[in-house]
Order: structure tokens, then C-alpha cells, then sequence
């Protein structure tokens, strides 16, 4: 990456932008902005090497780091957080608004990085992550639920919304009538886009997965009849009734697989099968045209993290 690069940037009404977050690949995570009056919050962080492309980004919009007031992290996966000191060291004005589970890895991640290198391994962690800096926690405020905060005017409510994990918030904005939902309600990579209607599919990644809260989770954001949702992978989507209804079945589809696998041989590699054979089915059933190969390599990633929050599902919490 050239020392001048800018990230990609998509702006939507209410002041609300997606910054690429330069992770893995271009499209596949992202930090939201959202600019009310003379200051401006950040909706994830992606991991510390997002840093120097966002800085450039808000040079080009005339913001300046002293005038980001707050740092959302929807929760304390790395992809979501794990820039979170570098934002703090770099944003010097800023609190960082973090889940009450979340807030004590914040201020100290050793537990956060042995937990991800007990994933990716040692080299690929450094690889994916970089450097994790802790929080000072005086600076960490914690949103439980039905937290609100006033951004400058700007009425915001976060919401408890475990599934995906015990540590997750969604943030309802009033004034975009919309949700911040980090992994709560799904993945949507633009690439899967067919005349303007989304594909969306469930995160079931290690290690909280827990089916019930999750379908529980979508009802309640529904519950607010949103315009529109932004998700950190990536960027707002629409037409959020159907996406709902189809997370629900999709949900329901990797549990039932899960259980059909459980006692098979080499279950993983069945699994990552299986669900790679569901969601390229549903895909294709969109009327996506990218060829399979390219599906794959898009979904590749996913499906596998997908693998080991169910299996991990089906060993620890029974998936009975």
C-alpha cells in the first residue's frame, strides 16, 4: 500500500460515510463516519493499520482528529476493534464507547490477542491484526442496554444484541431512522448486489455463537422499523424486511446442518462444505452472475469462521 493511499469511500445522507477499512481486501470491512455539526464519531475501527488511510480521508473531508468525540466499537472482535488503542492514541479528544463485557479487554487485550492467536496462529494474527494497544480506562465508557448518548445533539441508543457474541451492541440512530449493527445482522458484501437488492447471510463465528439470542436480536432491531442498516461488511443495506426474514432461515439452515454433521467423520471439512454449498445455492437463487470460483473465494473466508463457531457451538453449548 503507497504511503498516499485513500480508502474507498461511499458517503450516504445524515452526515454517514463508509471508510474502507484496508482489511484483508478492499470491500470486506468497514469503519462508518458520521459527522453531526463541528464533530464526528466512528462506528468500528477495523485494526490499526486503518489509521493512516482514515486520517487521509477526514483530511479530505476538513475534519481534524481533535474533532472525533467518540469511537463506537460494536464489539471486541478484532476486525471490529482491534484498532481501537491506535484510534484512541491517534483521536486525542475522543471516549471510546464499548459493550460492558467488552470494556475490560479494551483496557487490557492480552486476553483478546491469546484468543485470536489461538485461532489464526501466531504469524497470521500479526499478519491480520497488527499491533493491539490497550485503552486508558478512563477514557472507556460503557453501554448497557438501553444506554443513550446525545453526539452533539444527535440521539443515539445502543442496544443489547447478543448472538453473534455476549459483547455486541447495535446503535440506533434517530435522525437516519437506522442501525449501526456491526455482525448482528449479517454480512452483505457489495459484490453480491443484483439491481440494487442485497444478499445477506448470518456470522456464526467462534466463539458465542448462540442461535436463539440471535434470532431474538433481529426481532428486536426490527422492532424499531429501520430504514436501513450499516454493517461493518459492509456498508448500508435496504429492504430490510426480507433480509430479516431470509437471516431467520439462514440461521435456522446452519443449525440444522451443524446438527446433521455433528458425528460425522471429519466433521469440519464436511461442514465447511455444506455451508459452502448453501450459501453459493442461495446466491446463485439471487441471480448473482459472478462466476462459482469467484464466490467461493469471496465466501471462503467466512464460511470457514462460520465452521468453527458452529462447531464450537456444538461442543460447549450442547446444540441440542
Amino acid at each position: 500500500m503507497s504511503s498516499d493511499h485513500v480508502p474507498r469511500v461511499t458517503d450516504y445522507g445524515f452526515g454517514i460515510s463508509a471508510i474502507d477499512a484496508d482489511y484483508l481486501r478492499p470491500g470486506l470491512a468497514a469503519i462508518h463516519l458520521v459527522v453531526e455539526g463541528d464533530k464526528a464519531a466512528l462506528v468500528d475501527t477495523g485494526t490499526s493499520s486503518s489509521v493512516p488511510g482514515l486520517i487521509r480521508v477526514l483530511g479530505i473531508k476538513n475534519l481534524d482528529p481533535a474533532d472525533i468525540a467518540y469511537v463506537f466499537v460494536t464489539h471486541i472482535h478484532l476486525d471490529h476493534a482491534g484498532g481501537a488503542g491506535e484510534f484512541m492514541r491517534c483521536f486525542p479528544n475522543a471516549k471510546l464507547v464499548v459493550h460492558p463485557r467488552g470494556a475490560r479487554h479494551m483496557a487490557d487485550p492480552a486476553r483478546l490477542i491469546a484468543s485470536a492467536m489461538s485461532v489464526y496462529g501466531e504469524m497470521e494474527f500479526k499478519r491480520m491484526y497488527g499491533v493491539i494497544r490497550p485503552v486508558d480506562a478512563n477514557r472507556i465508557i460503557e453501554a448497557p442496554d438501553g444506554f443513550s448518548l446525545d453526539f452533539n445533539g444527535r440521539p443515539l441508543v445502543f442496544l443489547d444484541t447478543p448472538g453473534h457474541a455476549r459483547h455486541h451492541y447495535c446503535i440506533f440512530d434517530r435522525s437516519s431512522q437506522s442501525f449501526f449493527t456491526g455482525d448482528t445482522f449479517g454480512l452483505s458484501y457489495r459484490e453480491f448486489d443484483v439491481d440494487g437488492m442485497e444478499f445477506v447471510f448470518p456470522t456464526t463465528t467462534p466463539v458465542q455463537f448462540d442461535p436463539v439470542a440471535a434470532h431474538a436480536s433481529l426481532d428486536r432491531i426490527m422492532g424499531y422499523e429501520p430504514s436501513y442498516a450499516f454493517l461493518t461488511h459492509y456498508g448500508r443495506i435496504g429492504h430490510l424486511p426480507r433480509h430479516a426474514l431470509e437471516l431467520h432461515q439462514l440461521i435456522d439452515a446452519h443449525v440444522r446442518i451443524a446438527r446433521e454433521l455433528r458425528d460425522v467423520p471429519d466433521r469440519r471439512t464436511a461442514l465447511v462444505e455444506e455451508l459452502g454449498n448453501l450459501l453459493l445455492s442461495r446466491i446463485v437463487a439471487h441471480g448473482c452472475k459472478l462466476p462459482q470460483e469467484e464466490i467461493h473465494d469471496l465466501l471462503s473466508l467466512d464460511v470457514g469462521l462460520n465452521v468453527q463457531g458452529l462447531e464450537n457451538w456444538l461442543d460447549h453449548a450442547g446444540g441440542n
